[in-house]
């Protein structure tokens, strides 16, 4: 479907998101979609996309080097450490955004997210569970799917906060759970072919 994408000023065809700013190129090409297993990457991108409801994704990806800094590489076993000194340092860091329960939820998911690795062995083995069998739907007409419903239900009653189903399923767009770039997209067969060379956790 050709309305869902945009020919860029180097000629390739890429989902029409990509058009709000040069800075989604390098991430619509080298990450969006790409499956990822590595876990510290996961609990990154959980926060991210938490700390983007209510803003767009433009605004955390020109600060994500910023929050990377800010919370120890998401490094979840010293982010479940932070405490009080940690959330006034936070505060008062411009560099990032600064709304107090995000950066609690942060805090708390970390040690949800050490809890969950306790019991599954590893983000990757609990998420990737939630990968859709065959994506039936027209690519990005959806902003949540039975899994991303699901799954944020489960999260929610293992404690973890800030983490909704629309939320969910823009990290599961963003992992590679599923294939969501445009029919057209010169991405889309890339990520499939990734995702076939993926080995599942």
């Amino acid at each position: 479907m050709m309305g869902q994408t945009i020919i860029s000023s180097d000629g390739l065809i890429r989902c029409r998101w990509c058009a709000q700013t040069d800075n989604f190129i390098p991430y619509h090409d080298k990450e969006w979609g790409i499956p990822v297993k590595d876990d510290q990457q996961l609990f990154e991108k959980l926060c991210l996309e938490s700390f983007q409801s209510g803003l767009s994704w433009r605004t955390i990806l020109a600060k994500r080097e910023n929050f990377r800094q800010a919370f120890a590489q998401f490094d979840f076993n010293q982010v479940a450490l932070f405490g009080g000194k940690d959330i006034v340092r936070l505060m008062a860091d411009e560099g990032i955004v600064r709304h107090r329960g995000k950066i609690e939820a942060v805090i708390n998911n970390a040690q949800r997210a050490i809890d969950l690795i306790a019991e599954w062995g590893s983000l990757a083995h609990f998420f990737w569970r939630y990968e859709e069998a065959m994506n039936t739907y027209l690519p990005q007409s959806r902003t949540s799917s039975n899994e991303s419903i699901i799954l944020a239900k489960e999260l929610k009653n293992r404690g973890w906060t800030f983490l909704g189903p629309t939320t969910i399923f823009a990290f599961i767009q963003a992992m590679g759970l599923i294939n969501d770039h445009a029919e057209h997209c010169h991405s889309r067969a890339t990520v499939e072919q990734a995702r076939q060379n993926f080995i599942r956790p």
